[in-house]
């Protein structure tokens, strides 16, 4: 049984991320048909059945890419989105930084919630909850393995220190995890693990 952790296409730049409603540059959107259509050449060697992914425009566009190739309906739900940086969310970089000087990811206090968005506690408590609920879903066949799980860069890399069970927090140090990356989740007899990192095959000659 595996999850398959796939981070979005590439999206705008110059803009917040978060909860951005913002969506996917070009660049993105070859990456995501060129990983649909990776998916579809290798279908057997990844055998997905389900393929879920965040609601936020730039991760659902990256799905249905894949959804289209795969002949799979997707799921989109909020449970994946990226940390909600609230107010912050799709504004462009130097209004930002007028608006709320010295506010990022990195410099809130693990308790310190984004201006109308959440604290690193609860995005780290969210994601985790989200990730052991999948789990159960699996277990009870709710839902059918094996799943692609489109998300975010934030969220895999939290789920990085969950699976290895580490200490978390908002400076710790971040995987690495490029757009349109493949992260191998499996399960295996002492637990979930992930085996493969930051696979972009589809994007090499």
């Amino acid at each position: 049984m595996k999850i398959f952790l796939v981070r979005h296409g590439a999206d705008e730049e110059g803009y917040r991320g978060g909860w951005s409603q913002r969506g996917l540059m070009e660049a993105g959107v070859i990456q995501s048909r060129a990983l649909g259509s990776y998916l579809y050449e290798h279908k057997e060697q990844y055998d997905i059945h389900t393929v879920i992914s965040s609601d936020l425009p730039r991760a659902v566009q990256t799905s249905q890419a894949i959804e289209e190739s795969l002949g799979i309906r997707g799921i989109h739900t909020p449970d994946w989105r990226e940390m909600n940086n609230g107010d912050m969310a799709g504004m462009l970089h130097a209004e930002a930084e007028e608006k709320y000087p010295g506010v990022y990811f990195n410099t809130l206090k693990m308790d310190t919630a984004f201006p109308g968005g959440e604290s690193p506690t609860h995005f780290y408590t969210r994601i985790q909850n989200a990730f052991e609920n999948l789990c159960v879903q699996l277990e009870e066949k709710r839902i059918q393995s094996n799943v692609l799980l489109v998300t975010h860069g934030g969220v895999i890399n939290v789920l990085y220190y969950v699976l290895a069970n580490r200490e978390w927090s908002n400076t710790s140090s971040f995987y690495p995890i490029d757009n349109t990356s493949i992260h191998t989740v499996q399960n295996m007899k002492n637990g979930w693990s992930i085996l493969d990192t930051n696979r972009i095959p589809h994007l090499r000659s």
